[in-house]
Order: C-alpha cells, then structure tokens, then sequence
C-alpha cells in the first residue's frame, strides 16, 4: 500500500540540492489502471522498474517488479505518452521519514513536487510538512505523474 502527501514547492531550498538524488525517466503503458516503466541512474548504477497502481490519490495500492534492461526497453516500446524526466533529491526528515524532493526537466521543466511516504494512515494524518513544502495538492489529481504524462495535459496551467 502507498501512503503519501504531495506538495507544490515554489523553489528548491539549495541546501536540498546537495542531498542525496537520482535521475529518473518514467512512462506509461497505461494511466487507468497504472502501469509505468522507470528507468533510474543513482551513483552511476542503472536500475529499471515495472509499476502497477490501484485507484486513489493519497492512498492506494502499488506493486514493483525489478525489469532488466532488455525487458524495460520492450516494455518501454509499448509506452504512450509523454516521458516524465526529474531529478528526485532524497531529503531526510524526522521520525525515519525522508521527503522526495522531484525537480523536473524536459516538457515538465519549472514543476517541483515533494513528496513523503507513510508507513500508515495514522502517520500520514499527524504529520505537519515544513514550510518550504507548499501548498498540499495530494487529492489533487492534477499532479499525478499518470496525468503529467497525458499528451492533452496543458502543461503551462500546472507549472
């Protein structure tokens, strides 16, 4: 089960930018249900992911299968869409939690979203985001990265 909040951030603190972070590509095989293809570079190591997604924003169910790289780019063929491309800082906070900080770049470039993984409901209902987390857009189905990769998104209404 994902567990999570989404904020819109205005600026990236520059002490976030010398955390931690990863170079993601990610794309769509479907938006409804949920299945993406991420292509991830950390520390000079690639890894590929297959995601499927249940329904819902804030809460939902989400399942991960390791791809090799000849299985990620068949599956990537079959991707619609456009491909979302972000730099993703790895931010610790208190309690054991960590917010991932999402620069993006490419057609997205000027977006930036934290986002912070619960363990439970009740964790996610007692936290309280820093300040330069801004405005939560968690139900807001807007900033999905699913809606984000929709051709049709316009994408000057969002940034």
């Amino acid at each position: 089960m994902e567990i999570e909040r989404k904020y819109l951030l205005k600026e990236i603190p520059e002490w976030v930018k010398a955390c931690p972070y990863k170079e993601m590509a990610q794309s769509y095989i479907s938006r409804s249900p949920v299945i993406r293809v991420r292509h991830i570079v950390q520390d000079g190591r690639e890894t590929f992911i297959l995601t499927l997604k249940g329904r819902g924003l804030s809460m939902r169910e989400e399942y991960e299968l390791d791809l090799n790289r000849l299985e990620y780019l068949h599956l990537l063929s079959k991707a619609e869409g456009r491909t979302i491309e972000k730099r993703r800082y790895l931010v610790p906070l208190e309690g054991g939690l960590t917010a991932e900080v999402d620069e993006f770049s490419g057609e997205l470039a000027g977006l930036k979203l934290v986002e912070v993984e619960f363990p439970s409901e009740e964790a996610m209902r007692a936290f309280r985001a820093p300040e330069w987390f801004g405005r939560d857009v968690s139900e807001e189905g807007t900033y999905q990265n699913s809606r984000l990769s929709d051709p049709h998104t316009n994408i000057e209404d969002i940034v």
